[in-house]
């Protein structure tokens, strides 16, 4: 999260852990978040950086926490961070201080839904369906029509690619 709006819409919505990237304390809340629940997968939305880098860093600080043994390099914890937003569009930089037991990978709903089978699939777009206004649901800044979302003021919002800033294009407007 970057946004204090975007924190205190997790915690209403009942997430424990919410940790704040644009806040000096991000690192630490993180690693305890880490240490509490074990942790050791994680999904990057913003795709450029050093998020992901700071991700494996901070399981790799709670791993060690944790460990019972020492290693030269690094805990043996398996650490993952799934790449699947690119809201970010700088490179994604990796800071090696997370040991050597980790890995970096991209991760897009189409290719998971066709790994897992049309069975568990199914499963998965039922319950979105049953949970469309719920846990699903979508808000909208604003709905424009087609000829309203090529105006460059939309544009310029739209075109952002910022959390909370969602254009709906109605093509029946």
């Amino acid at each position: 999260m970057r946004k204090a709006e975007h924190v205190t819409l997790l915690k209403s919505l009942g997430a424990k852990h919410v940790c704040d990237s644009s806040q000096d304390s991000f690192r630490a809340d993180l690693t305890a978040a880490l240490v509490e629940t074990g942790a050791t997968l994680a999904f990057d939305a913003t795709g450029g950086g050093r998020l992901a880098s700071q991700i494996l860093a901070c399981m790799e600080v709670a791993a060690s926490q944790t460990s019972k043994e020492f290693s030269r390099y690094g805990s043996t914890t398996h650490k993952q961070v799934y790449i699947y937003g690119g809201l970010d569009r700088t490179p994604t930089r990796l800071d090696r201080n997370f040991g050597m037991a980790w890995g970096i990978g991209g991760w897009l709903l189409t290719p998971f839904l066709q790994k897992i089978g049309l069975e568990h699939g199914n499963e998965l777009r039922q319950r979105v369906a049953r949970e469309i206004k719920t846990t699903f649901a979508s808000h909208y800044t604003q709905e424009v029509s087609l000829a309203g979302a090529l105006q460059l003021d939309a544009m310029a919002v739209y075109g952002q690619q910022a959390t909370g800033e969602k254009y709906l294009i109605n093509p029946a407007l």
